[in-house]
């Protein structure tokens, strides 16, 4: 039982991310589809790895240097896999008319204007807004950052139907569970615990705001999600957690 879980964990981390997996893990699509409950806990991994980076690079250099380098590490970690989808999602919607244009231009490898603009805006705010914390609450903001994301990516795979015959997210294209995403949930809130209550409110506000919003586009546009609209709603509502965690009341 614990084997049959640390597999369906350890296939996650190599769906998401670069970092190795024991030899024995197997590649069934059947355990990937299990593992979206893990979703999450890979955020922990890829936002923890983040942290180590950012308090290592602090040492020696200003803050804005040291998140630079903690973008960086989450970015290779994963290998740009969520921005890569925000970028296709954005050419997509913005260059298509209809359904199946939109899923055509998403599928291109290439990045257009729509996708370049907005990963530039895209990285521009998650930086203006890491280097306003302060720079003791950074670690844990990551670690929060990355793993309520995923959560918010990982409730449309409850929500919504997979639009393609095939594709990168097809794997994980049955609905998951109420059960595992009660567990995706409760593991993505295990680093808020350690925020300020009101600022870790209104973070998961706007993340959900965020990701309700991107599910209604997707559902009326093209009638569910793929894989870059996973990545999509990853990038997007991470974002806009650390924008909800900056909101100021006073």
């Amino acid at each position: 039982m614990i084997r049959q879980e640390l597999e369906y964990f350890f296939g996650a981390v190599r769906f998401f991310t670069r970092l190795p997996v024991p030899a024995w893990v197997g590649h069934s699509s059947e355990a990937l589809d299990r593992a979206a409950r893990y979703f999450p806990a890979v955020g922990l991994l890829v936002g923890a790895i983040a942290a180590l980076v950012f308090m290592l690079a602090a040492q020696v250099w200003p803050t804005s240097l040291a998140v630079l380098a903690a973008m960086a590490s989450s970015i290779y970690l994963t290998g740009a896999f969520h921005e890569d989808g925000w970028s296709d999602m954005v050419d997509g919607f913005g260059g298509g008319w209809e359904k199946a244009q939109i899923l055509t231009i998403m599928k291109d490898s290439r990045i257009g204007s729509f996708g370049a603009v907005a990963l530039v805006m895209l990285l521009l705010a998650r930086f203006a807004a890491l280097v306003e914390f302060d720079p003791r609450a950074i670690p844990v903001v990551l670690l929060a950052g990355h793993a309520l994301s995923r959560l918010a990516s990982t409730t449309l795979l409850r929500a919504l139907d997979y639009v393609r015959d095939q594709g990168k997210a097809k794997p994980l294209a049955t609905r998951i569970g109420w059960r595992e995403l009660a567990f995706a949930g409760a593991t993505a809130l295990l680093p808020l615990l350690f925020l300020p209550p009101w600022q870790a409110l209104a973070g998961c506000l706007l993340a959900a705001l965020a990701t309700i919003w991107l599910a209604r586009l997707f559902r009326r546009q093209i009638g569910g999600y793929t894989g870059d609209c996973l990545g999509a709603t990853q990038q997007l509502a991470e974002v806009a957690f650390y924008g909800g965690l900056l909101c100021s009341f006073s």
